[in-house]
């Protein structure tokens, strides 16, 4: 009777010390368990001591509907006599236990967890403030489980048994993901004729849930189980599985299942294209690289002609950078592996050649093949646009611009304007349309150098430069104009066509 009345004065006494008063026994200032406890995570012991001084210590853990857990004290040194109690969110008595007769410690049954929240763990020696003794502890809480009972919250590797039947032929379970996340949940008959139907629900309450994924029957497998494979998820959020047969309500089949929730190696951000890192300008991201991630997916908005940079620096590990630039397609239209100073990686100047979504692919040197782990920084540079500071009243071309223009006794050339890269081979051609034209074509560099020039090398009295390869990246002129002719020959006018081609033969 002595033990079992301290026993309810300690529930009592963690009841109260809960919600602020000051309990019988206890000093006169009240204490704040909210403040006082220590946070811990599941499976990962704690340590620590009971005395006159400090005669109990709290914790406090996050737990979700339906876990199983097993909650264990462990005296390590000293003579303590300790008192182990779990309290729900509200402060309500879940258990409490003494140490079992010779034992040097406290375990708690199979505990079940009623509702997601903070639960608490108070460790007390026997009497509290009016026990005699003192010691060191290891204190444990591990999940062991997770109920089969639908409203369950599972976590990633979870498994679980359970029925479809006539009464209950929809069994409802969540889990919390984060954007990035790819999920697979696979439901697979185990008994009866059941057929089993899967969906996965994205409820909000702004909106009208949404239904994410469905499958009925999985190709490859039983023709009757059910399964959806590497979804994406787009929302950080809790979703529900539903859980049922081919028809739902209005089913007939019946039978045991197993459902069973998993997570890919690969879930995170970046991870994918479709879950890429928005990168922006001037900001550097950190990110790693392990033996199961080899790359990681950023994007940017851009326009046509802005000149980027993008660097790749390792911040630890033997990590050998790579990167790339892709388009939206995710082709890649710029690769650099150490461009930057030692083995870092660094495209110094890219030209977009069109507005829209880009893509920098962070990896490492030989990709999935390689071996090289580690962190890095990423950073984005815009350097300008291929345009700034040119002639305003050139119009700009592209390789298969065809234009029209005149030359008249007032306006004798035109200016037009385009982006070139070493090496290109291109045709440029100014062809008479109207009037006694005789056209005369020039083809000049950003500083207005006079690189080739063509009068007659077209049909007639047309104009031709013909495959002439680009020196360098960067802005080129084409100059539109007539012959001179000499003195006393009459100054021709007229329409003309200019074509500007990138050729590939």
């Amino acid at each position: 009777m002595h033990r079992a009345l301290w026993l309810n004065i300690i529930v009592w006494v963690a009841s109260a010390l809960l919600i602020g008063l000051t309990p019988v026994g206890a000093q006169s200032d009240p204490v704040d368990l909210a403040e006082s406890a220590e946070a811990i995570r599941y499976g990962q012991p704690v340590t620590g001591s009971l005395s006159f001084a400090a005669p109990r210590a709290v914790y406090t853990f996050e737990a979700l509907r339906g876990e199983v857990l097993a909650v264990t004290l462990t005296v390590t040194a000293g003579t303590l006599d300790p008192v182990l109690t779990v309290l729900d969110p509200g402060g309500v008595v879940l258990d409490t236990r003494d140490d079992s007769a010779g034992a040097r410690g406290v375990t708690l049954p199979p505990l079940t967890i009623p509702a997601s929240g903070t639960y608490t763990v108070i460790v007390a020696r026997f009497g509290m403030r009016l026990g005699s003794t003192a010691g060191d502890y290891v204190l444990t809480v591990e999940r062991v489980g997770v109920s089969s009972a639908s409203g369950s919250a599972l976590r990633y590797g979870d498994s679980i048994i359970n029925s479809i039947t006539d009464l209950s032929p929809q069994m409802y379970y969540s889990f919390r993901a984060e954007r990035g996340d790819i999920v697979s949940v696979r439901m697979q008959r185990a008994s009866g004729d059941l057929d089993p139907s899967l969906q996965i629900v994205y409820p909000q309450p702004d909106r009208p849930a949404q239904v994410v994924a469905e499958n009925d029957d999985t190709i490859g497998s039983n023709p009757l189980d059910a399964a959806i494979d590497n979804l994406l998820i787009q929302e950080s959020g809790t979703y529900v599985i539903v859980a049922t047969r081919y028809g739902q309500e209005s089913g007939r089949s019946r039978g045991e299942f197993v459902l069973t929730l998993t997570a890919s190696g690969q879930s995170g951000l970046g991870a994918r294209a479709d879950a890429a890192i928005r990168l922006e300008v001037g900001e550097a991201v950190s990110g790693e690289l392990t033996p199961v991630r080899d790359v990681q997916f950023y994007r940017f908005e851009g326009r046509r002609d802005d000149v980027v940079a993008v660097r790749m620096d390792r911040t630890s590990g033997n990590l050998d950078p790579l990167i790339a630039i892709a388009d939206v397609n995710l082709n890649e239209l710029i690769v650099d592996d150490d461009g930057g100073s030692g083995q870092n990686a660094a495209i110094q100047r890219f030209v977009l050649p069109a507005n829209g979504t880009y893509y920098v692919i962070a990896t490492r040197y030989q990709r999935a093949d390689g071996t090289t782990t580690g962190g890095y920084s990423l950073t984005l540079e815009r350097l300008g646009n291929l345009f700034d500071g040119v002639v305003e009243s050139a119009p700009q071309l592209q390789y298969g611009s065809t234009i029209t223009g005149a030359i008249t006794p007032t306006e004798t050339q035109q200016l037009y304007l385009f982006a070139g890269a070493a090496g290109d081979a291109i045709t440029i051609s100014l062809s008479r349309a109207g009037g006694n034209l005789d056209p005369v074509v020039a083809l000049l560099d950003e500083n207005f150098n006079l690189l080739t020039s063509d009068d007659d090398g077209g049909n007639g009295q047309n104009s031709l430069i013909e495959r002439y390869e680009l020196p360098a990246d960067g802005l080129y002129y084409i100059q539109a104009t007539r012959y001179t002719g000499t003195t006393g020959d009459p100054a021709t006018t007229g329409a003309y066509v200019l074509v500007l081609a990138q050729r590939f033969d």
